[in-house]
Order: structure tokens, then C-alpha cells, then sequence
């Protein structure tokens, strides 16, 4: 199911990452890192909220804007019941849609808000999105103290948050359309296998939006995938040739890969992963060549891998979901 949205901009974007994300290639971009997982705060979920809470103070500051200015905020975590945007949104005040589709939140905040502004329910809200590592190491898998060791294809959230206003007034970026992604299962039950468990949901939504839009993969200057790791990404690849006879080679990229220097950062091992993973490369590197017209037209694809660990002690399939956001210069 694919949207056109009609008058809907990116007006601003702030980055705030933990020590993994500052050591990476895309440190220097961020608005503000931390140098431990702490953040300052007494609890890795207290620093969570913290992280969130910094992107969204910075970026009202950074647009000029206050908060009687947004008519909504949209956010979603990791953790049980939302409970980061949860928190945030309580110190903010402002009237609140707390989201979860895992990795795949943030674009599914960037629809919903551009769906709201495009329908001119509302004229500018606040899309938000954050995980940390140990917070969602904890919940998800085992806690790191445990020292379990991880295989190869395993993939590391990220720690940070990130928020971007939409606004119905005119910028340089436009949100031109939104597909919402359809529940996939490929019978994959590893939990540190993320890459196979998502690529499938990604492949369907590509080729959904791709065909209600009818549009080739080269009209995209880049499309990004929200976390699939080196893995996820070769299996995207050869998932999309075989089933949908499409080549997206030419012009694809992961956010999981760009987040970090895999050779360097050995505790990485397949990539990133979390929801705000693929909010920090868009709304840095990527943004900043677009409004650079370095390129004009992208396809962020993010994925959310939607399991419980429970579910997965009781041998149960992982399920997948993948959204997709099209922004163009204009």
C-alpha cells in the first residue's frame, strides 16, 4: 500500500549517539555523542530516555522552533510498552502516538506524520526514534554481562536517538510518498540472524512500492535499507533477483553497514541494528548529500524484525515488516 503525500517537508533533523556510533565514519555528523553508554544518567534505560529526549530539545533549537509550535509527536523504542518514548514524551507535553514496529519504526513514524500533515490534520510534528545496546540486549537476548558469545551474523543496536520535524511548509526536502509493508515469514527462528529474517520483508516492500508507483529502481539515486547487516544485504540482493526479477545492486546500500567501520570495529560483526540505526545515516550522510543535490531521489527502506523472546524459546517463527519513505529534492 503506497501513499502520495501532497505539501509534507523535512524542515529539521538531530543526531544524538553513543561511544560505538562516535568511533564510526559517520561520527563527526552526529549533533551531540557521549563517550560511555551511561550518557550520564544512572541506568542504560534512563539513558536511553535521555538520548531521545536530547533529540528532541535539539531539534526545536535547531528549527526555532518551541514545543507550542508541533501539534504531535510520534515515537517509538525497543523496550517493553514503548517505555523510552514513553517518558520522553511525558517531559515534552505535547499529544503523543507511541509506535513500535522494531527496526522498522521510523519510517513508520514518517508515515503516520506525513499522512496527519498531508491531510492537514496537523501542520508540523516531531517523528522520534531511539534504542540502545545494552538496554535492548538485555530485553531481547541476554544481558552482556553474560559474555555469550555471538556468531558472525549477528548484528549490534545501535545507541542514540533521532528526530525530525515535518512540517507542511515549503523546504528543499520533500516527502513524496510512503509504502506500508506487509508481515513476512521465511521460517527463520535464529535471533542473531536478523539479516535473513528481514531481507524478505524488505525485497516485498521494494517491490511494492516500485509497482504501485511505477517507477525502476534507477529512478532512486539510493536506496537504503534500514538494518540488514553484510549478510541481510547480499541475501536482499539475491532475494529480489530471484523472486521479483530486479537488480537494485547498482544503487542500494544498508544503514547497518555505513553506521560503523566493520574492519576496525570488531564487536560490530554484521552491522547495525535498532531503530534509530538507520534515522543516523539518513539524517546524516544521506541528508547532507541531498541538500548538497549530490542526490536527489532516496528510498529509505527500514526494517523491524517483530520477535519476542519468548516466542523464540518456543521455536516460533521470527516474523518481519518493512516501511518505506521516498524523499526527493526539490
Amino acid at each position: 500500500m503506497t501513499f502520495k503525500f501532497n505539501n509534507v517537508y523535512l524542515k529539521e533533523v538531530a543526531t544524538i549517539a553513543g561511544p560505538y556510533e562516535k568511533k564510526g565514519p559517520l561520527g563527526n555528523l552526529f549533533d551531540k555523542t557521549y563517550k560511555d553508554l551511561y550518557c550520564e544518567e544512572t541506568s542504560w534505560e534512563r539513558a536511553e530516555v535521555h538520548l531521545l529526549n536530547e533529540s528532541m530539545k535539539k531539534v526545536l533549537k535547531k528549527s526555532n522552533l518551541t514545543k507550542e509550535d508541533i501539534d504531535l509527536l510520534i515515537a517509538g523504542d525497543l523496550l517493553n510498552q514503548i517505555s523510552s518514548s514513553s517518558y520522553a514524551a511525558y517531559d515534552l507535553g505535547k499529544p503523543f502516538l507511541g509506535i513500535y514496529n522494531a527496526c522498522a519504526t521510523n519510517t513508520e513514524a514518517l508515515i503516520i506524520g506525513s499522512s496527519l500533515i498531508s491531510s492537514k490534520y496537523i501542520k508540523k510534528c516531531i517523528c522520534s526514534v531511539s534504542s540502545h545496546n545494552m538496554s535492548s540486549e538485555k530485553q531481547f537476548r541476554n544481558p552482556t554481562e553474560y559474555g555469550a558469545p555471538k556468531p558472525k551474523t549477528a548484528t549490534f543496536t545501535s545507541t542514540g536517538g533521532a528526530s525530525a520535524i515535518l512540517t507542511d511548509e515549503k523546504t528543499n526536502i520533500k516527502i513524496e510518498s510512503g509504502t506500508i509493508g506487509k508481515i513476512m515469514d521465511l521460517e527463520q527462528k535464529d535471533p542473531l540472524n536478523m539479516g535473513a529474517v528481514m531481507a524478505p520483508a524488505a525485497a516485498e516492500t521494494i517491490y511494492q512500492h516500485l509497482t504501485d508507483t511505477n517507477r525502476d529502481p534507477n529512478y532512486y539515486d539510493l536506496i537504503l535499507t534500514g538494518d540488514l547487516g553484510l549478510y541481510g544485504k547480499e541475501i536482499l540482493i539475491e532475494y529480489m533477483k530471484k523472486e521479483y526479477k530486479i537488480d537494485i545492486s547498482n544503487n542500494y546500500n544498508d544503514c547497518g553497514i555505513m553506521l560503523y567501520d566493520l574492519k576496525k570495529q570488531k564487536e560490530i560483526l554484521a552491522g547495525g541494528s535498532g531503530p534509530v540505526c538507520s534515522a543516523l545515516v539518513l539524517y546524516t550522510i544521506v541528508l547532507e548529500q541531498m541538500r548538497q543535490k549530490n542526490i536527489k531521489r532516496v528510498l529509505m527502506v527500514a526494517t523491524g524484525a517483530l520477535f519476542n523472546p519468548n516466542f523464540v524459546f518456543q521455536k516460533e517463527n521470527i516474523l518481519s515488516i518493512a516501511h518505506a519513505v521516498s524523499l526527493e529534492v526539490i
